[in-house]
């Protein structure tokens, strides 16, 4: 995690005005919104659950790169001062017994449901986004104003007490002659997932079919590009489904937490 008392003054007013309007009920997926501020996943669980969690992401870090983790009970975050975790994000999961039961723009009242939830914010691949853009790599979900699609793999997360699952991958179509300097950029950012976890081949990875992501929705491949895929942070949610975990909130994929914290904070 990244010391916040020195990162010195930065102008966070596009990411504070992002969250008041989610705030206002607002919904739209964030990837391209308030650029250059760090988005992050977001996972909410009872204290019993907690530790679980954190060794979960301990042990798979790629998949869940912890940006913070709240007191119990606390619905604030360091990432974003005066911020509130219940009613900033775009839209919120609520999951019982490991199965989604509501999709809602304001968590407030499903929070009050316990007093000891602890909140995980996790790194998120959009942040690494705004560089492959300057860089003139085109992000087709951004140009194509969708939600990025996201696919349940094949591919086994470390299990850690309770909780198991498989890895989630999100997928960018890349012109082939730029591939390479799209892992070197994300590369560059191991906080918020890092490099691609697989290029191409997306069967070899148990996807069988592109144009039907589990999360988000299908972009447009086009002739002489490659299906790049990345850890993502939706992970956690199917763990909550492999688990059975008894309640959990979670952002609605796409729909992530927009931080004060600029995404160069996080560059290696």
């Amino acid at each position: 995690m990244i010391a916040i008392e020195n990162l010195g003054h930065i102008d966070a007013e596009s990411a504070r005005l992002a969250r008041r309007r989610y705030r206002a009920g607002y919904a739209e997926p964030t990837s391209g919104v308030a650029p250059g501020f760090t988005q992050a996943n977001m996972i909410v669980l009872p204290r019993d659950w907690a530790f679980d969690f954190l060794l979960f992401a301990q042990r798979n870090p790629k998949a869940c790169p912890l940006l913070d983790v709240s007191d119990p009970g606390s619905h604030m975050t360091l990432l974003a001062p005066g911020a509130d975790l219940r009613t900033d994000l775009p839209r919120y999961r609520i999951w019982r017994d490991g199965k989604l039961a509501e999709e809602i723009a304001d968590a407030t009242t499903a929070w009050a449901e316990r007093a000891d939830l602890v909140s995980f914010l996790i790194g998120c691949s959009f942040t690494f986004e705004t560089s492959m853009a300057e860089a003139g790599i085109e992000i087709r979900h951004i140009a194509d104003k969708s939600n990025v699609p996201m696919y349940l793999t094949n591919r086994a997360c470390r299990p850690a007490g309770r909780l198991r699952g498989n890895l989630v991958v999100s997928m960018r179509p890349i012109k082939a002659s730029r591939v390479a300097d799209a892992a070197t950029i994300s590369g560059r950012f191991p906080a918020v997932h890092g490099a691609p976890v697989h290029i191409g081949a997306p069967e070899e990875i148990g996807i069988r079919d592109l144009s039907k992501p589990e999360f988000g929705e299908p972009v447009r491949v086009e002739p002489g590009e490659i299906p790049v895929f990345w850890a993502c942070g939706v992970t956690p949610q199917a763990a909550v489904m492999a688990s059975g975990v008894p309640f959990a909130i979670t952002h609605a994929p796409g729909h992530m937490f927009i931080t004060d914290i600029p995404d160069t904070a996080y560059h290696a």
